[in-house]
């Protein structure tokens, strides 16, 4: 129910404080001040908030100058910034956002004070990251009114904010920051108070199922990152990603959210980044993490190894997958090379498997294949920019250049990993799906608004949920079951939700009634 004194969220007559000038606050301010509201900036550094409304100000001139922001709307907006003396001018706001350091005992503080400077009805909303909304409720007179009100960097760029509940919060509040953050013009998606909330939950299977395959050899770190970028479609690999955000910044996030889950499997992070950590490695911004960077920041090159050229004098393939099989027939084709077609392969044809969630050596062994000879082939998602060769321990260099020669013939860069449970791209997306169809099992947040927030918050192709749709919630599923058998590890476990939808053939986005 809407509180009588609070004005609607599309009304110009609210009044927004903002305690924290930094990055984040004064992005939240710019967004606030264009759709309409009244914004009071307030920081507990001396001249910070007048500092925050001057750049405030110099960044609506620079849209203008880039036609992005007509000079009217810029004008209005920033006669609508106020920096403020102290808390005390937080009084008549009818919404609180704090913006301050990433500390509980400093959030707990703030609040507290605010009690008793602001109105009855006014909302108190933090843009903690990591920390539980309930815990920096716990003891205030009103925990009812604080939510969480959590943005991405740069505001203004990143068009998802979580409106996040905590225990003992009032869901019309929730409802009336949803509504708040439509406004302001982003994605607003609703989230339960667990750790990592919707996309920083969502996220832990990128990096960690990456950090998991450097740590058994399975691929390099420049060979991770381009098979994950050009076969799976993400923006940049894991690693890269890691040296971008900087590891004083995830490696604590990953440990955090491990540990506040209790030691959960699939969160379970690895030790080189903590090593890397303690060596002062923290990437990007130093200069070195994964790669190294130059004065520039631009990251160092590393040149992919020379093509083979050999090809096999034929290749056997197998047929326990069909439909996986079917995709390499094409690709067999265009390189010219002879496909055999009886049960069992010739004395000197190449050996190829296909498999889901399994290494080469199983595939192997069921079918009673000369693993010197014998490969596996990624065929799951796009091989169009990369295709990606799997050795058993056996596999010998001569059939390893065959394989490479062959996938590589039309120019099509190929990449080498040594086995494997899952290959590389099978294990990374079968464990986002994975983690996302958990997140909807435990009721964290809607399903299609788990795709919108990582589609927005991470820039992942698709939303989980869909992108197990697009695979098939049976593959997926498979993946997962052969992954827990082969590694005896419970992180590959798959979660109700996707096990009782891949049974039934449902959608991952269906709900119960």
């Amino acid at each position: 129910m809407q509180h009588r004194n609070r004005p609607e969220p599309s009304s110009n007559d609210v009044i927004v404080g903002l305690v924290g000038c930094g990055v984040m606050g004064r992005g939240i301010a710019q967004i606030a001040a264009l759709a309409g509201a009244q914004v009071r900036l307030s920081d507990s550094r001396q001249g910070a908030a007048e500092a925050a409304r001057a750049d405030l100000l110099a960044t609506f001139g620079k849209l203008v100058d880039k036609g992005k922001l007509d000079s009217g709307t810029a004008a209005a907006a920033g006669e609508r910034l106020h920096a403020c003396g102290g808390l005390q001018d937080m009084s008549g706001c009818h919404v609180v956002v704090e913006a301050i350091v990433e500390d509980l005992d400093a959030k707990k503080s703030l609040f507290k004070t605010l009690e008793g400077i602001v109105d009855a009805g006014a909302i108190l909303a933090t843009n903690t990251s990591s920390l539980s909304v309930t815990a920096i409720a716990a003891g205030l007179a009103h925990p009812e009114r604080v939510a969480g009100f959590h943005f991405f960097n740069p505001v203004p760029l990143m068009k998802i904010v979580e409106a996040i509940g905590g225990f003992l919060t009032d869901p019309a509040v929730v409802d009336y920051l949803l509504a708040l953050g439509h406004h302001w013009g982003h994605t607003a998606v609703r989230a339960k108070d667990t750790p990592g909330f919707i996309v920083n939950h969502a996220g832990r299977g990128y990096g960690t199922e990456g950090l998991r395959l450097l740590a058994e050899g399975v691929a390099s770190v420049p060979v991770l990152d381009n098979i994950l970028r050009d076969t799976a479609g993400f923006r940049l690999g894991p690693c890269e990603l890691l040296d971008l955000t900087g590891l004083d910044v995830s490696h604590p996030v990953m440990e955090s959210i491990y540990h506040q889950y209790y030691e959960e499997p699939r969160f379970r992070p690895q030790v080189q980044t903590r090593q890397m950590l303690v060596a002062g490695a923290l990437g990007k911004k130093v200069g070195h993490g994964f790669y190294r960077y130059g004065a520039d920041g631009r990251k160092e090159a590393i040149s992919e190894p020379a093509q083979a050229a050999s090809q096999p004098a034929s290749v056997w393939l197998s047929q326990e997958r069909p439909e996986l099989a079917e995709r390499l027939g094409s690709l067999i084709a265009a390189a010219g090379v002879p496909m055999e077609s009886g049960a069992r392969p010739s004395d000197a044809a190449l050996c190829i498997v296909t498999p889901l969630g399994e290494d080469a050596t199983t595939c192997c062994v069921r079918e009673q294949l000369d693993a010197r000879r014998t490969v596996a082939v990624e065929t799951l998602l796009d091989t169009s920019r990369r295709r990606v060769v799997m050795t058993t321990p056996a596999t010998t260099e001569e059939f390893l250049a065959q394989a490479c020669g062959l996938f590589g013939a039309t120019g099509v860069p190929v990449s080498m990993i040594r086995d494997s449970a899952g290959l590389v791209t099978q294990r990374v997306v079968a464990h986002i799906v994975n983690i996302a169809c958990e997140i909807a099992q435990q009721g964290i947040a809607d399903p299609l608004d788990i795709d919108r927030a990582v589609t927005l918050g991470l820039g992942y192709p698709l939303g989980p949920l869909a992108w197990g749709d697009q695979l098939g919630a049976r593959t997926v599923f498979t993946i997962l079951k052969n992954l827990e058998q082969q590694t005896g590890d419970s992180r590959y476990r798959p979660s109700p939700w996707l096990q009782r939808r891949a049974l039934l053939g449902l959608s991952l986005h269906h709900k119960e009634i």
